[in-house]
């Protein structure tokens, strides 16, 4: 890389590139000195790669700021090229909706007002745009309500940027930036108060009576008029201008031209519910609440850092992660050497966490931020492991109230996490959970964990790991491989189903083909035995087979699939095949999983089937004390709208080449039909037509390309079949998992006139005392330590929970069938109202 490029890049860090100076002024004035020279050679090459770090690099704004303030000073039209470039770049992101664009070149243009660049009444005008789009979008009659999500952003947005430059501008132009504000709070009193209960990370009473005082807006508000009340007076944001303030004066100003706000389009005079509803998920989605604060550790862990100074680190820590993604160990280099005075490492994990467990889905894989918080244990040896060890404490101590999806990924990162640390951790402080019953939350929480360990590692190293707490050893999963019903034992005749079993194993050894396997079971097994015996033998013989490894999985599946598709053609069969599958492997939850996921990936069962076999009664039963059945059933959803998603794509993509192939046929003929009235001559004779070799080319050309355009088109209408049917199989699919959770939940939630709220069903099993009969361990029949809810009341809290999560996971798909849903599963008279919150609480909005 240049030096010049290296200079701009590490500008306020410590190291090799500005010697041993870590002052800010002396990085400037050495960063100025060489780019003011190479301005004069590559400017083109500069300007993009300054803005490139300026938005990638966004903690070190005020650092770009006052270096652009210096070069104002010498080369006035570098500058103004730079101004033109944030203002263009502002728009294309204002009108594609790119969030981090819009907020980081918000913020970037009021650093440069501080620097003397950027005229300040400008900058006011850009604010009152967003403001007056915003104040528009809630208009009843001349917006669109549903939009808010849009208008929230763009309110945000300015508040967000003050902390950078509210000072000068209170000092330049205080009565336009107290106007701004005024209007903030204007807009905050037409708005309605965004309620987000549905993506809470914790459901309870205290929780929910907190955040229900006020939503993120408003708490950001009083966060800056408490920062102007101060004097704009923070310590997170560093205030490198400061320090040339004496020549920046004499900078030339320059006006950034109006900016156009993307307005919606008013929602149709009679419209519906559903479409309402609709258009805010969309909104929701495209613009998201960034921030979440999870608050997991006691107020004094944090109590030197002021509220807008909170703000501000927690900013700059989701720049870093999400402007760095790719490069993980510059990525927590960064986000542990922040440009501020005091210590946050509670406040990185808090961050962190918050992002791992958001709701409805973090920006980025779990697994990512398992590798920024290992690289920041390694890169703060001394202080952030111990901050991770409280923050999973702290999430333990409330797992009974934790969103059920969030529980599974703080399973899934805390396995991760502790495989790359040798599994140490001190279970000893958890081992108490095995005097709670079976279903208790944290049982099952410290169950799941050791479970997917084993799978990462093997179980004998998950065994030494708990040896401080060897009790616990009950809860790792059966040592036992799998459950094959015709093992032969020495000293025993075989019995007939052992024979056959034995006869299809060695006609599989044979290579036989599929076909001829399924003549043989026709002719020999079916007609004596009957279907399930004759699906028992199949399945537990070809299953141990493929036992040994997932490759032997896959093969046995890839050539003798078809005798799966033949024994099992419709649902009810394959609900027993899986039955049958999960029997094979019931000591081993991960090839159970991966046995069905690979047989719905070559179609031998359907997503309904699996749908019906996840909520037979064998299932039911496990819903509260294993992730087993949710696991498979979030599999084939997943699998489901991966298809539906992968058909959009295919079909974007060859559109797009529809129109390519398109416009080369049409250029094809124009060039043929422009040859063919050309006059030549032939044999000195005139002839109508270019010479005849040409002519063969161009109709050949013509031909091809009408050929491709075809072949295309007819590719796209195959495609576009393939979405529809996909389409409509999705309906069904989402009238059986609602209809499915309605009939379960339908048997064993208490009373609607008893039951209101999930606080009154929890309430329920805080009022026994006594441990009743369904709170007796069904393995050994005695008396568990009490638990503040009940089995029935925690099955009940769990079903809903994962009904909650499965919901929001896919509400994008939901919403396109949601009057179908409502008119045959929603609406009906019998519909318990926590099914219905419990849905409501997924799509934010209500169903009724």
């Amino acid at each position: 890389m240049s030096n010049w490029k290296t200079l701009l890049l590490r500008i306020g860090e410590k190291g090799p590139e500005y010697g041993t100076s870590s002052d800010y002024k002396d990085h400037i004035e050495t960063c100025f000195g060489v780019i003011r020279r190479e301005i004069e050679r590559s400017g083109d090459q500069v300007l993009p790669f300054l803005l490139q770090c300026a938005e990638q690099l966004p903690h070190k704004i005020p650092l770009y700021g006052t270096l652009i303030g210096l070069l104002n000073l010498e080369n006035e039209d570098f500058v103004q090229k730079l101004v033109e470039s944030v203002h263009a770049n502002f728009q294309v992101a204002l009108d594609s909706g790119n969030c981090n664009s819009i907020r980081i070149l918000l913020r970037f243009m009021t650093s440069l007002l501080c620097s003397k660049v950027i005229q300040p009444a400008s900058l006011i005008v850009v604010f009152e745009t967003l403001l007056s789009s915003a104040a528009t979008t809630v208009d009843e009659e001349k917006g669109n309500p549903s939009w808010q999500p849009q208008a929230d952003f763009y309110v945000i947005c300015i508040l967000s940027s003050l902390p950078w430059g509210g000072s000068e501008l209170a000092e330049q132009v205080p009565d336009e930036i107290e106007r701004v504000l005024v209007g903030i709070q204007a807009y905050l009193s037409i708005r309605k108060n965004s309620s987000t209960s549905g993506l809470n990370f914790f459901h309870n009473a205290e929780f929910e009576s907190s955040l229900a005082e006020k939503d993120f807006v408003e708490d950001l508000l009083d966060r800056i008029q408490s920062l102007a009340s101060n004097g704009w007076k923070l310590e997170s944001v560093p205030r490198p201008h400061l320090s040339f303030e004496a020549q920046l004066v004499a900078g030339k100003f320059h006006e950034l031209r109006p900016i156009k706000c993307m307005e919606q389009s008013s929602p149709p005079s009679d419209h519906s519910r559903a479409y309402s509803g609709k258009q805010k998920h969309d909104a929701l989605t495209r613009y998201p609440q960034r921030i979440r604060r999870l608050n997991i550790f006691p107020a004094n862990k944090m109590e030197d850092i002021q509220p807008i100074d909170r703000f501000v680190v927690e900013e700059y820590l989701l720049d870093v992660l999400f402007y760095l993604n790719g490069c993980r160990k510059e990525c927590a280099s960064y986000m542990a050497n922040l440009p501020v005075t005091f210590r946050y490492e509670y406040l990185m994990a808090e961050t962190l966490f918050s992002q791992i467990l958001l709701l409805p889905q973090p920006p980025f894989k779990t697994l990512y931020y398992t590798l920024v918080i290992m690289d920041l244990c390694k890169a703060l040896p001394g202080a952030f492991p111990a901050v991770v060890a409280g923050a999973v404490r702290a999430l333990f101590e409330k797992i009974s109230d934790l969103d059920m999806e969030s529980r599974t990924r703080l399973i899934l990162w805390f396995s991760h996490h502790l495989s790359n640390f040798q599994f140490i951790w001190p279970w000893e402080e958890w081992a108490f959970v095995l005097d709670l019953p079976k279903w208790a939350p944290k049982r099952v929480f410290v169950q799941e964990i050791l479970q997917r360990e084993v799978r990462l590692s093997y179980w004998d190293k998950i065994k030494q790991s708990i040896e401080n707490a060897t009790a616990l050893e009950e809860l790792l999963p059966p040592k036992a491989g799998p459950n094959f019903m015709y093992s032969l034992e020495e000293g025993k005749e075989k019995t007939e189903e052992q024979q056959l079993s034995a006869e299809l194993s060695r006609k599989v050894k044979e290579k036989q083909t599929a076909r001829d396997m399924i003549v043989w079971i026709e002719e020999t097994i079916y007609p004596v035995h009957g279907f399930e015996v004759t699906l028992t033998i199949v399945v537990q013989t070809l299953l141990d087979i493929g036992s040994k490894s997932f490759t032997h999985l896959v093969t046995v599946l890839e050539r003798y699939g078809q005798v799966f598709s033949k024994l099992c053609p419709d649902n009810d069969k394959q609900v027993m095949l899986l039955s049958q599958v999960s029997t094979y492997w019931k000591n081993n939850v991960q090839m159970t999983a991966v046995a069905i996921d690979r047989m719905m990936g070559y179609r031998l069962v359907s997503n309904q089937a699996i749908v019906r076999w996840v909520f037979s009664p064998e299932n039911v039963d496990q819903f509260h004390v294993s992730d087993q059945p949710w696991e498979i059933l979030g599999n084939a959803l997943n699998k489901t709208y991966n298809r539906i998603s992968d058909l959009r794509k295919d079909i974007s993509n060859i559109t797009k080449n529809v129109l390519v192939a398109e416009k080369a046929s049409a250029n094809a003929r124009v060039e043929l039909e422009a040859a063919e009235s050309k006059l030549s001559l032939v044999e000195g004779e005139p002839v109508l037509g270019e010479n005849p070799a040409k002519m063969k080319r161009l109709k050949s050309t013509v031909e091809k390309t009408g050929e491709a355009e075809l072949s295309l088109r007819e590719s796209l209408e195959a495609k576009e079949a393939l979405l529809n049917r996909a389409l409509s199989e999705t309906e069904v699919l989402l009238l059986l998992l609602f209809q499915s959770f309605l009939g379960v939940l339908k048997e064993r939630l208490p009373d609607p006139t008893k039951v209101r709220s999930v606080q009154d069903l929890k309430s329920i099993g805080a009022e026994d005392d006594k441990p009743s009969a369904m709170d007796v361990d069904s393995e050994n029949g005695n008396p568990k330590k009490s638990c503040e809810v009940g089995e029935r009341e925690q099955w009940c809290l769990s079903t809903l929970g994962y009904l909650t999560a499965f919901t929001r996971q896919y509400a994008s798909e939901i919403w396109p069938h949601m009057e179908k849903l409502e008119s045959e599963v929603f609406s009906g008279e019998d519909v318990h109202p926590l099914f219905l919150q419990a849905i409501s609480s997924a799509l934010q909005f209500p169903l009724h």
